[in-house]
């Protein structure tokens, strides 16, 4: 097998559009440690937390913890172009866009790039830096519910 498109690095710097909070109807999967986060951020109870801000997502065989959306399809957290959980946010949100689909290959870089304005532009994030991001997502398992 070849070297992966990334071996001389991505560059990437969030242009602050908000396309990746919202405008689609979408999924911000929790793991545990984010609704922990997430909680002691807003300095709430862990079940307050979930009851107040997320929805239960029927996936078939099992459901998914997700955060709410409001009607507009943006997340239940950005507000006034901004998100209110910045610090705390969870790691789907702070992991974007090194997402394994979108780093399939370089077409699916370049294809995740018509949405995200900050894709090619600005810090040039190293191979090692880009696989720790894929390896915090795969450690932080969003919540299954069975």
């Amino acid at each position: 097998m070849g070297a992966c498109f990334y071996e001389k690095g991505l560059r990437f710097e969030c242009q602050n559009c908000n396309y990746c909070c919202g405008v689609e109807p979408g999924y911000v999967f929790l793991s545990e440690e984010d609704i922990d986060r997430l909680a002691a951020g807003l300095s709430m109870e862990r079940q307050a937390f979930v009851d107040t801000w997320c929805r239960i997502v029927d996936m078939g065989a099992f459901k998914m913890v997700s955060l709410l959306e409001k009607e507009n399809y943006d997340c239940i957290f950005l507000q006034d172009g901004r998100c209110r959980v910045y610090e705390c946010r969870p790691r789907q949100c702070e992991t974007y866009p090194f997402w394994a689909h979108v780093l399939e290959d370089r077409e699916s870089w370049e294809r995740e790039g018509q949405s995200c304005p900050g894709i090619n532009k600005g810090k040039l994030y190293t191979k090692k830096e880009i696989e720790a991001k894929l390896s915090s997502r795969v450690e932080n398992n969003p919540v299954i519910i069975m």
